[in-house]
């Protein structure tokens, strides 16, 4: 619960807050940018949401921010923000909210399928998610991207039997995993979900494409603030040759979206995202 006492000094007046136990994830920038700011250290409050459809966004924020850090004085739209989630996306796709500090604040996404639901890196355990979860058929595959990002997806796959899917390379953080991948080519795991190795960031992270979703984890994600997609190495643990050749690779490959665990979503129709992404490999070069 986000402690008024401990708010940061620049959140500007009114009933939201950020505290000092933020942890910079982005969650709640990605959520309700028109409310929320960065200072390097910090998010902050740096408007007032000042129309319902922003405050909604900001209760969003509220709702998935992985450490409790968002505060409001008015309690009275928490409830009906918690069951929006998971949010529609696009098609079958929604994200979950409910970030895991266990994943330092990563997104995770649901996609509806009549064959099976599959859940994409984990949020946290709650009962609100997993209530929605099993009223819409349950969870069948849980795919984690890399290590980083699995935060609860043992109870997860504990409650529904669901299949939890890694690559050898990252078993340590799943080391009971029902399906383990190998190698470093793309893996057909069903009809329309292909596994696509992309080391870089870690030595066995994995993308997942589903149609037009390419689910990147921690690979590449839109920034902000260079208007375009991007990847960092100054968050690369394994090879950032590794990951310039990675992301290279995936022009191969057609979507639209991009989902990322950390960093902002994006979507364009498919030849423009094939455009973005040649922009990004040029500038990796």
């Amino acid at each position: 619960m986000a402690d008024r006492r401990s708010a940061v000094v620049e959140n500007v007046e009114g009933p939201f807050f950020v505290d000092t136990t933020c942890i910079d994830c982005d969650a709640c920038r990605q959520l309700a940018p028109d409310t929320f700011g960065e200072t390097g250290e910090f998010s902050f409050v740096k408007a007032q949401p000042g129309d319902p459809c922003r405050e909604r966004a900001a209760l969003h924020a509220l709702v998935a921010c992985p450490t409790g850090s968002i505060g409001t004085s008015g309690k009275t739209g928490v409830a009906a923000a918690v069951r929006d989630f998971p949010l529609p996306l696009g098609g079958a796709v929604s994200y979950c909210g409910f970030n895991s500090p266990k994943s330092f604040g990563g997104n995770s996404y649901f996609v509806e399928h009549p064959a099976g639901n599959w859940l994409i890196d984990s949020p946290r355990f709650v009962e609100h998610l997993a209530r929605r979860f099993a009223e819409r058929g349950g969870l069948r595959y849980i795919f984690l991207t890399h290590r980083d990002d699995v935060a609860d997806a043992d109870k997860y796959a504990a409650r529904f039997a669901a299949t939890r899917i890694i690559h050898r390379l990252e078993l340590a953080a799943q080391p009971k995993a029902e399906w383990v991948l190998d190698g470093f080519d793309p893996v057909e795991l069903a009809p329309d979900f292909l596994a696509i190795p992309t080391p870089g960031h870690t030595r066995g992270h994995c993308a997942l494409l589903h149609r037009e979703f390419l689910f990147s984890g921690d690979h590449l994600w839109w920034s902000r603030n260079r208007g375009r997609l991007t990847a960092s190495r100054d968050v690369c643990w394994y090879s950032w040759p590794e990951q310039v050749r990675s992301v290279a690779r995936l022009k191969d490959h057609r979507f639209e979206w991009v989902l990322p665990g950390h960093g902002e979503r994006a979507h364009f129709p498919a030849d423009e995202m094939r455009l973005q992404m040649q922009r990004l490999i040029d500038a990796l070069a």
